[in-house]
Protein backbone atom coordinates (compact mmCIF):
# COMPACT_ATOMS: atom_id res chain seq x y z
CA UNK A 1 0.00 0.00 0.00
CA UNK A 2 1.43 3.34 -1.05
CA UNK A 3 1.81 6.32 1.24
CA UNK A 4 -0.96 8.20 -0.62
CA UNK A 5 -3.39 5.29 -0.09
CA UNK A 6 -2.58 5.17 3.61
CA UNK A 7 -3.31 8.89 3.93
CA UNK A 8 -6.71 8.41 2.29
CA UNK A 9 -7.80 5.77 4.86
CA UNK A 10 -10.04 7.49 7.44
CA UNK A 11 -8.97 7.10 11.06
CA UNK A 12 -10.71 4.43 13.06
CA UNK A 13 -13.80 5.81 14.77
CA UNK A 14 -14.75 4.84 18.34
CA UNK A 15 -17.72 2.49 18.57
CA UNK A 16 -21.09 4.19 18.91
CA UNK A 17 -22.97 3.15 22.00
CA UNK A 18 -26.55 2.11 21.29
CA UNK A 19 -29.15 4.43 22.73
CA UNK A 20 -32.50 3.43 24.12
CA UNK A 21 -35.40 5.85 23.84
CA UNK A 22 -38.47 5.15 25.91
CA UNK A 23 -42.01 6.13 25.04
CA UNK A 24 -43.28 8.67 24.15
CA UNK A 25 -39.95 9.43 22.44
CA UNK A 26 -40.26 6.13 20.53
CA UNK A 27 -43.76 4.66 20.91
CA UNK A 28 -42.96 1.87 18.44
CA UNK A 29 -40.37 0.27 20.76
CA UNK A 30 -38.16 -0.25 17.72
CA UNK A 31 -40.68 -2.60 16.08
CA UNK A 32 -42.04 -2.71 12.58
CA UNK A 33 -45.76 -2.29 12.00
CA UNK A 34 -47.61 -5.54 12.58
CA UNK A 35 -44.88 -7.08 14.75
CA UNK A 36 -46.73 -8.27 17.83
CA UNK A 37 -45.03 -11.45 19.05
CA UNK A 38 -42.71 -11.33 22.03
CA UNK A 39 -39.00 -11.04 21.31
CA UNK A 40 -38.09 -13.14 24.33
CA UNK A 41 -37.68 -16.89 24.27
CA UNK A 42 -39.61 -19.24 26.52
CA UNK A 43 -36.70 -19.49 28.97
CA UNK A 44 -36.72 -15.75 29.74
CA UNK A 45 -40.48 -15.23 30.07
CA UNK A 46 -40.88 -16.96 33.49
CA UNK A 47 -38.21 -14.68 34.96
CA UNK A 48 -39.90 -11.59 33.52
CA UNK A 49 -43.25 -12.62 34.98
CA UNK A 50 -41.58 -13.37 38.32
CA UNK A 51 -40.44 -9.76 38.54
CA UNK A 52 -43.84 -8.52 37.36
CA UNK A 53 -45.62 -10.55 40.07
CA UNK A 54 -43.24 -9.19 42.71
CA UNK A 55 -43.78 -5.50 41.95
CA UNK A 56 -47.49 -6.13 41.34
CA UNK A 57 -47.79 -7.70 44.79
CA UNK A 58 -46.11 -4.67 46.37
CA UNK A 59 -48.44 -2.28 44.55
CA UNK A 60 -51.44 -4.17 45.94
CA UNK A 61 -50.19 -4.82 49.49
CA UNK A 62 -48.82 -1.33 50.25
CA UNK A 63 -52.23 0.44 50.20
CA UNK A 64 -53.68 -2.38 52.32
CA UNK A 65 -50.87 -1.96 54.85
CA UNK A 66 -51.46 1.80 54.86
CA UNK A 67 -55.17 1.32 55.65
CA UNK A 68 -54.44 -1.23 58.38
CA UNK A 69 -52.04 1.13 60.15
CA UNK A 70 -54.35 4.13 59.70
CA UNK A 71 -57.24 2.15 61.22
CA UNK A 72 -55.12 0.94 64.17
CA UNK A 73 -55.25 -2.64 62.90
CA UNK A 74 -59.04 -2.27 62.59
CA UNK A 75 -59.30 -0.80 66.10
CA UNK A 76 -57.58 -3.77 67.69
CA UNK A 77 -54.66 -1.75 69.11
CA UNK A 78 -53.86 1.91 69.60
CA UNK A 79 -50.82 2.96 67.55
CA UNK A 80 -49.02 6.09 68.83
CA UNK A 81 -48.94 9.04 66.43
CA UNK A 82 -45.16 9.01 66.09
CA UNK A 83 -45.20 5.32 65.06
CA UNK A 84 -47.88 6.03 62.48
CA UNK A 85 -45.96 9.00 61.17
CA UNK A 86 -42.77 7.11 60.43
CA UNK A 87 -44.72 4.11 59.18
CA UNK A 88 -46.37 6.41 56.62
CA UNK A 89 -42.90 7.65 55.68
CA UNK A 90 -41.56 4.15 55.06
CA UNK A 91 -44.69 2.97 53.23
CA UNK A 92 -44.88 6.10 51.08
CA UNK A 93 -41.24 5.81 50.07
CA UNK A 94 -41.69 2.12 49.34
CA UNK A 95 -44.69 2.87 47.10
CA UNK A 96 -42.72 5.50 45.19
CA UNK A 97 -39.77 3.15 44.70
CA UNK A 98 -42.12 0.35 43.63
CA UNK A 99 -43.75 2.47 40.94
CA UNK A 100 -40.35 3.62 39.71
CA UNK A 101 -39.12 0.03 39.54
CA UNK A 102 -42.32 -1.08 37.78
CA UNK A 103 -41.97 1.65 35.21
CA UNK A 104 -38.44 0.54 34.34
CA UNK A 105 -39.52 -3.10 34.21
CA UNK A 106 -42.15 -2.65 31.54
CA UNK A 107 -40.02 -0.16 29.62
CA UNK A 108 -37.02 -2.48 29.55
CA UNK A 109 -39.17 -5.43 28.49
CA UNK A 110 -40.83 -3.44 25.71
CA UNK A 111 -37.49 -2.07 24.47
CA UNK A 112 -35.91 -5.54 24.47
CA UNK A 113 -33.21 -4.57 26.98
CA UNK A 114 -34.47 -6.62 29.94
CA UNK A 115 -31.87 -8.85 31.60
CA UNK A 116 -31.63 -11.01 34.71
CA UNK A 117 -28.87 -8.88 36.24
CA UNK A 118 -31.47 -6.22 37.09
CA UNK A 119 -33.42 -8.61 39.32
CA UNK A 120 -31.73 -7.56 42.56
CA UNK A 121 -32.12 -3.90 41.62
CA UNK A 122 -35.87 -4.38 41.22
CA UNK A 123 -36.14 -6.37 44.45
CA UNK A 124 -34.32 -3.91 46.69
CA UNK A 125 -35.23 -0.54 45.12
CA UNK A 126 -38.66 -0.28 46.86
CA UNK A 127 -37.21 -1.09 50.28
CA UNK A 128 -34.22 1.22 49.87
CA UNK A 129 -36.63 3.97 48.85
CA UNK A 130 -38.70 3.29 51.97
CA UNK A 131 -35.66 3.53 54.22
CA UNK A 132 -34.52 6.68 52.46
CA UNK A 133 -37.92 8.35 52.89
CA UNK A 134 -37.97 7.34 56.57
CA UNK A 135 -34.56 8.98 57.07
CA UNK A 136 -35.59 12.14 55.22
CA UNK A 137 -38.77 12.59 57.26
CA UNK A 138 -36.75 12.08 60.44
CA UNK A 139 -34.25 14.74 59.38
CA UNK A 140 -36.99 17.17 58.34
CA UNK A 141 -38.90 16.65 61.59
CA UNK A 142 -35.75 17.38 63.57
CA UNK A 143 -35.13 20.59 61.61
CA UNK A 144 -31.78 19.45 60.15
CA UNK A 145 -33.29 19.63 56.65
CA UNK A 146 -35.41 22.76 56.20
CA UNK A 147 -37.38 21.76 53.12
CA UNK A 148 -40.66 21.80 55.03
CA UNK A 149 -41.56 23.02 58.48
CA UNK A 150 -41.66 20.42 61.27
CA UNK A 151 -45.30 21.42 61.84
CA UNK A 152 -46.22 20.38 58.28
CA UNK A 153 -44.47 17.07 58.82
CA UNK A 154 -46.95 16.25 61.57
CA UNK A 155 -49.75 15.81 59.03
CA UNK A 156 -50.16 12.22 57.84
CA UNK A 157 -51.03 13.22 54.27
CA UNK A 158 -47.98 15.49 54.02
CA UNK A 159 -45.67 12.79 55.38
CA UNK A 160 -46.98 10.18 52.96
CA UNK A 161 -46.96 12.52 49.95
CA UNK A 162 -43.43 13.80 50.53
CA UNK A 163 -42.22 10.27 51.23
CA UNK A 164 -43.71 9.05 47.95
CA UNK A 165 -41.80 11.75 46.05
CA UNK A 166 -38.60 10.88 47.89
CA UNK A 167 -39.04 7.21 47.02
CA UNK A 168 -39.83 7.87 43.37
CA UNK A 169 -36.99 10.37 42.91
CA UNK A 170 -34.56 8.56 45.19
CA UNK A 171 -31.50 9.54 43.14
CA UNK A 172 -32.23 13.23 43.76
CA UNK A 173 -32.84 12.50 47.44
CA UNK A 174 -29.47 10.77 47.76
CA UNK A 175 -27.80 13.76 46.07
CA UNK A 176 -29.40 16.06 48.67
CA UNK A 177 -28.17 13.85 51.51
CA UNK A 178 -24.68 14.02 50.01
CA UNK A 179 -24.83 17.82 50.14
CA UNK A 180 -25.87 17.67 53.79
CA UNK A 181 -23.10 15.22 54.64
CA UNK A 182 -20.51 17.43 52.93
CA UNK A 183 -21.81 20.43 54.89
CA UNK A 184 -21.70 18.62 58.23
CA UNK A 185 -18.52 16.63 57.83
CA UNK A 186 -16.74 18.41 54.98
CA UNK A 187 -16.01 17.09 51.51
CA UNK A 188 -13.11 14.69 51.12
CA UNK A 189 -10.06 16.44 49.71
CA UNK A 190 -8.22 14.50 47.02
CA UNK A 191 -4.48 14.69 46.67
CA UNK A 192 -3.41 16.14 43.30
CA UNK A 193 -2.57 13.46 40.78
CA UNK A 194 -3.84 10.63 42.98
CA UNK A 195 -6.42 8.32 41.47
CA UNK A 196 -9.31 7.11 43.62
CA UNK A 197 -8.93 3.61 44.98
CA UNK A 198 -12.42 2.56 43.95
CA UNK A 199 -14.10 3.49 40.64
CA UNK A 200 -17.25 5.63 40.85
CA UNK A 201 -20.52 3.73 41.02
CA UNK A 202 -22.62 4.12 37.91
CA UNK A 203 -25.93 5.81 38.55
CA UNK A 204 -28.94 3.74 37.61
Amino acid sequence: MSEDEENRIPPEQPPIKPTVSFAPADPTDGRKAGSWRTRYDTEALPYIWREARYVGFLILIIPVLLIVIHQDFFNQISIPHVIKKYSYAWIGGCLGGTLFSTKWLYHSVARNVWNQDRFLWRVFTPHISGALAFSFILLMSSGIINLFSPVAMEKSSAVFGVSFLIGYFSDSAVAKLTEIANTLFGATQKEPGKKPENPPIEKV
